[in-house]
Order: C-alpha cells, then structure tokens, then sequence
C-alpha cells in the first residue's frame, strides 16, 4: 500500500515534469529556449516516471532494462538537442527567427 503511493507520487511528479517541458515548447519564443525546456524536464520527468515504475516491478533484470532505456533516452534527447541547436547556429539567425519565420517569408 505504501509502496503503491510512493510509485504513484513519483509517476505524478514525473508528468508533472512532462507537461511543463510542453508548456515550455509552447510558450518559450525562440529554439534555444524550447530546446532547454524540452530536454531538461522531459529527461527529469521519464527519470521520475521510471523511478516510479522500478518500485512495482518484481524482478532484477526488468528493472535494469528500464533504467538501461532510460539511459538510452537521456543519450538520444542530448544528441538531439545538440544536433538541433548546432542546425540553427549554423544557419547564423538570431535566436528569436525560427524556421517558421524564414520559410513564410520566402514564399
């Protein structure tokens, strides 16, 4: 019983996290910013979520492939977000332009 309201506060947390990761790409206005957002509270919020998650679980083996993917998560998301970020700089705009902005104005 105490367990089940541990893992449930955690799980909570975690999309607690998640959703103001979505806030944040949301409301932030430039991609700098809703990079930060993004991959700040959603690796936070899966590391919440997957704590929460390796209270129910039984056995040794599921709870290491849950923090192995987690793991793998947290590597992709911060090659992602670098490779995005490395994309913009390189095309040297102001951190307010977004791609939005440059094709609307093409056309």
């Amino acid at each position: 019983m105490v367990i089940d309201f541990i893992s449930v506060v955690f799980i909570s947390v975690g999309l607690v996290f998640f959703i103001a990761g979505t806030v944040g790409l949301i409301r932030f206005p430039d991609v700098y910013s809703r990079l930060h957002a993004l991959t700040k509270a959603d690796n936070l919020g899966l590391g919440f979520i997957v704590f929460g998650v390796i209270i129910q679980m039984n056995n040794v083996p599921d709870m290491a492939k849950a923090i192995v993917v987690w793991i793998l998560v947290l590597l992709a998301s911060a090659t992602s977000c670098h490779l995005i970020a490395r994309r913009q700089y390189s095309k040297k705009r102001s951190p307010n332009q977004d791609d939005a902005d440059s094709t609307s104005r093409k056309r």
